[in-house]
């Protein structure tokens, strides 16, 4: 395949909006092949190895522990590679830029509730005996989880579990049964930085007790403080090496290059949420007033502009295939209607990929479309939430 037909610099910004990234095209082999490589860097030899969502939730977790193992990287490369990043003069590295670096005593693997397996098993091939384990931010779907989560115990000294998600009881029991020592918030009152801030009772710096309540006010879509846009949007376009490094660092006050690099970035972002915005629609389901709309976009800030417009709910459906789920007050059943459609999360914020792409002409159809299918299997789902909500009124 010709590169420029994937490359999102060679897209105007109206297709760009409506397909997905360049990284979907590659095959899930190519994927795993890189991913098994990386993992395998970070964990061997590593004193500690941390599985953590790879959102600013999860890494700011990571932040904290290299804090507390005395194993934060050296900032500088990554200031300098942020630099060459908006000046063109400079050179550009961002491709492969954590590659020749130093690496932590403290092993990062990043995951998805959907990876959350495949991370554990290679923690269970590829740790020293004896090491220190933590999961951070990250909640299993269900039961088959176990297995591995008892190969990990098995090959380390001690496995804590940071969380704030609702967990389904059984699971919960099943992980502490395997001898993980599970510790999971109140999922609307703190995110897993303030767990693990709490739970590692470590005399940290002002400026990392500073990055947990910037990050909750942006995890839990506080928003009043405007801090937490910027870790929201350096979470979603740093490397997770570099994120971590960064905050790990400065906290929520980030420095000149990155602000920087957030202005520049900016640009674009806010023409794909205005292009998402402008192809929503509003849907009365029940009580509700559901927006829906497609595009390659950020979605809180769509889901921002919806609720402005007068939606209880907001539906944003990407071009990869997945779908996030925004609340409101008036709102708190995202992730009731995740649940029934391949997914899950919070009250206010979950996200979800149907299972309705069966091959490529599926995708074809997705993209022509505007995601019509996956909109109405949301929109199903919002429907069965509703009546179940008016059998139990």
């Amino acid at each position: 395949m010709d590169d420029s037909l994937i490359d999102g610099d060679d897209l105007s910004l109206s297709r760009k909006s409506r397909l997905p990234g360049s990284g979907f095209f590659y095959p899930d082999s190519l994927d795993e092949e890189y991913a098994d490589r990386r993992a395998r860097e970070a964990i061997e030899g590593a004193e500690v190895v941390v599985v953590a969502d790879g959102d600013a939730d999860g890494l700011g977790c990571v932040a904290l522990l290299r804090e507390r193992y005395d194993a934060a990287l050296d900032v500088a490369p990554f200031e300098a590679s942020l630099a060459a990043r908006t000046d063109p003069s400079l050179g550009d590295d961002e491709e492969d830029e954590d590659d020749g670096r130093e690496e932590s005593p403290v092993g990062l693997v990043t995951a998805s509730p959907h990876s959350l397996d495949a991370a554990l098993e290679r923690v269970a091939e590829y740790a020293d005996p004896g090491v220190d384990v933590y999961v951070c931010d990250l909640c299993p779907d269900d039961e088959d989880v176990i297995e591995v989560v008892e190969a990990v115990v098995d090959r380390a000294e001690t496995v804590r579990w940071f969380d704030h998600h609702q967990w389904d009881d059984d699971v919960a029991a099943a992980v502490r049964g395997a001898g993980v020592d599970l510790v999971v918030g109140e999922s609307d009152e703190e995110c897993t930085a303030d767990v693990a801030l709490r739970e590692l009772d470590d005399d940290f710096p002002d400026h990392l007790v500073d990055l947990a309540a910037v990050t909750r006010d942006h995890d839990l879509w506080i928003k009043e403080d405007p801090r937490s846009d910027d870790l929201s949007d350096y979470s979603h376009w740093a490397s997770a090496e570099e994120y971590v490094t960064v905050v790990g660092q400065y906290g929520p006050g980030l420095p000149e290059p990155v602000v920087d690099y957030l202005d520049h970035r900016r640009v674009e972002k806010e023409r794909l949420i205005e292009a998402a915005v402008d192809r929503a629609d509003l849907k009365s389901v029940g009580p509700w007033t559901v927006g829906v709309t497609y595009g390659r976009c950020s979605q809180n800030e769509v889901a921002e502009a919806l609720r402005e417009r007068g939606a209880d709910a907001a539906v944003i459906v990407k071009p990869a295939g997945s779908a996030s789920i925004r609340g409101s007050e008036g709102f708190e059943r995202a992730h009731e209607v995740a649940a029934l459609v391949n997914g899950g999360g919070h009250p206010r914020a979950a996200g979800c990929k149907p299972d309705i792409y069966d091959d490529m002409l599926d995708y074809a159809h997705h993209w022509t479309t505007e995601g019509a299918v996956t909109k109405q299997v949301i929109l199903a789902a919002f429907e069965r939430v509703a009546s179940e909500a008016g059998e139990a009124e």
